[in-house]
């Protein structure tokens, strides 16, 4: 059962609060390449669960351009900080 990625992302608060944030995220990308293999999305758009990257070399590049276009200076928490960014690899385009 997939998780709640914007309501974990908002608790995000301590290391172990991120750790659990990973964690779904990984499940919810793997989710999506299950998906995709048997329903696979239009080529040029986002997959079933809204990723907009099926890499790790793409994902990591959008999370570094989310981090500093979206995400520079906004927030106090350095784990949430984080866990935004890698967040924003997911739908950062």
């Amino acid at each position: 059962m997939p998780q709640d990625l914007d309501k974990l992302l908002g608790q995000v608060k301590d290391e172990a609060s991120f750790r659990t944030f990973v964690a779904a995220l990984a499940a919810d990308f793997a989710e999506e390449r299950e998906i995709e293999a048997v329903t696979p999305s239009r080529p040029y758009g986002p997959g079933a669960l809204g990723w907009e990257h099926g890499t790790i070399d793409e994902y990591l590049g959008a999370a570094a351009a989310c981090g500093v276009a979206a995400f520079d200076g906004d927030l106090s928490n350095p784990w949430l900080r984080c866990a935004a960014i890698l967040y924003g690899g997911k739908v950062y385009e």
